[in-house]
């Protein structure tokens, strides 16, 4: 029973001690400090996730208008039907322009006349 009523003491001394301890102004500098450092790196962090959303979104783009370029060309690829009633035609499609390339050249062109 004395060592049960010992370590109880023991424990109430140590918990005293530490409320004090955890109140000084040394602790609560030492919080302010840590806390400090926390939100910088907070800072610090949120730019590198801001930074590599931005990456992330010019990649995204750029994807999307390859994507949108290999649309326009599969597009413009024209096959004429030769006939024959095969699946595949030995039409030469080479010489086949888009419409919208053409017009593409022409504006080109045409910038390349006014400088």
């Amino acid at each position: 029973m004395l060592t049960k009523l010992a370590v109880f003491a023991a424990g109430l001394l140590c918990g005293t001690a530490g409320v004090k301890i955890l109140a000084s102004k040394d602790a609560k500098k030492v919080y302010s400090h840590t806390t400090a450092a926390v939100l910088r790196a907070k800072d610090s962090v949120m730019e590198t996730v801001t930074l590599i959303r931005e990456n992330a979104d010019d990649v995204l783009a750029e994807a999307k208008a390859i994507n949108a370029s290999r649309a326009a060309e599969e597009k413009c690829t024209v096959v004429e039907d030769c006939g024959s009633g095969k699946d595949e035609c030995s039409c030469a499609a080479e010489d086949c322009v888009c419409e919208a390339e053409a017009g593409a050249e022409e504006d080109v062109a045409a910038d390349g006349k006014t400088e």
